[in-house]
């Protein structure tokens, strides 16, 4: 399989709400935009992309409607120190403070509005004990 683009869809209650949270928060604009889907995309980076899903919507099989849960979504920005000021002063819920983690990563953890954690990450180089468990070609430097 050739895979063209991938992006998580977060089936939720209450669509609008969602898409105003990451055009607000995290700088995305609104690609396409109904009532039951809206389809998300970077300001920055028009490869990054993410949708919001009404979802007991028809299109989603019975079996699998609901909302979302248990999801962590990871973004890398160039700044984590940056923008943890600017979640803090949007008034973003922290769940985890800023700090710098021995595996590799400065980062923090908010939440969107369904519980789904945001964490904040800036690859930094790890500790000796955690840099043999990386490939070569991906060590953060």
């Amino acid at each position: 399989m050739k895979t063209t683009q991938f992006y998580p869809v977060i089936m939720t209650g209450d669509v609008d709400g969602t898409a105003r949270f990451y055009t607000k928060h995290l700088r995305f604009r609104r690609a396409f935009d109904s009532d039951w889907y809206v389809h998300l995309q970077s300001m920055e980076d028009s490869n990054v992309n993410i949708a919001v899903l009404q979802g007991d919507h028809e299109t989603v099989p019975a079996a699998g409607r609901g909302q979302v849960s248990g999801l962590i979504l990871n973004f890398e920005v160039a700044d984590v120190d940056a923008e943890f000021a600017r979640a803090e002063a949007q008034g973003l819920p922290i769940l985890l403070s800023l700090r710098d983690e021995a595996f590799g990563q400065r980062h923090f953890i908010t939440q969107d509005p369904n519980g789904v954690l945001i964490d904040i990450i800036k690859p930094i180089p790890p500790s000796a004990e955690f840099a043999g468990q990386y490939a070569e070609d991906v060590l953060p430097t």
